[in-house]
């Protein structure tokens, strides 16, 4: 079974030229290169994020597969869920799932279940994948959505991804990129210093931190819980450190800072 793109034409174009030409504008082919365990990307509409995204994606040395982990917005479905179907088709083409790969996150992790309908109308996901379809010729992934949970949740997810990769002995094949935008509708300044306290935390590789620095600063960072899923993951791994790419808000698209969403690039390895 395919899934067909849910959001093709509302966050990115819809028709093959027009995203290809989007895409070959937000990456630079020039970027150096990093040998990344884990990445986090926004997941806005290209217009606001898409240059945060390329930036990101431009740097990361391509993998045979992604594990691409993003928030539930719907609510739909399972609280990690796993698509099923065999392959996901965007305006660029078709990719397949590792089903090998996500087979083997199950049985690591109980937590993780089959599930569709989380990713029907879901475009956390989505909207990552015409970047690495852009960067290169050929790719698996392995698409989960995640719900908010327990800070102990995220951490046996996180095991089980880094127990699964190495059963399989693919450590040197993956990213893990957890998909997430930053502070939403608050303004610039604001924003700003919330994020700033979150991307903190993620450079310091702390999963903990991250949970709490959400909770006591109210951060309204929608992809908080896949990116503490990938950080538990990432360092069970061997990773060392982390690097900023890029940060921007939507004012800086718009020109309006009286409210503003951010969106934060980040490279792990």
């Amino acid at each position: 079974m395919i899934r067909n793109p849910a959001v093709a034409g509302q966050f990115y174009p819809g028709s093959t030229n027009a995203l290809l030409r989007e895409v070959e504008s937000l990456i630079d082919s020039k970027a150096k290169k990093i040998d990344a365990l884990g990445a986090v990307s926004p997941h806005a509409g290209y217009m606001y994020s898409g240059s945060v995204a390329g930036s990101v994606f431009s740097r990361l040395a391509p993998k045979k597969t992604y594990i691409i982990m993003g928030p539930n917005h719907t609510g739909l479905g399972e609280r990690f869920g796993l698509d099923t179907n065999q392959s996901w088709k965007t305006p660029l083409g078709t990719v397949q799932i590792d089903r090998p790969l996500a087979d083997e996150i199950k049985k690591f992790t109980h937590l993780v279940k089959d599930d569709n309908l989380s990713h029907i109308h879901e475009h956390s996901v989505e909207v990552q994948i015409p970047f690495l379809q852009v960067l290169q010729e050929k790719f698996t992934f392995v698409p989960i959505t995640v719900s908010y949970a327990t800070l102990d949740a995220y951490r046996e997810v996180g095991a089980g991804i880094a127990k699964a990769v190495r059963s399989l002995g693919v450590e040197k094949d993956i990213t893990i990129i957890a998909s997430s935008d930053m502070t939403h509708y608050e303004p610039q300044e604001t924003a700003k210093k919330k994020d700033t306290s979150a991307i903190e935390a993620i450079l310091a590789l702390d999963e903990k931190m991250l949970v709490d620095r959400v909770s006591e600063y109210d951060i309204t960072m929608c992809g908080y819980a896949p990116t503490a899923i990938m950080l538990t993951a990432v360092k069970e791994l061997g990773a060392k450190h982390a690097k900023l790419i890029k940060y921007q808000t939507s004012g800086d698209t718009s020109g309006d800072y009286s409210s503003v969403v951010g969106y934060a690039g980040i490279v792990i390895e």
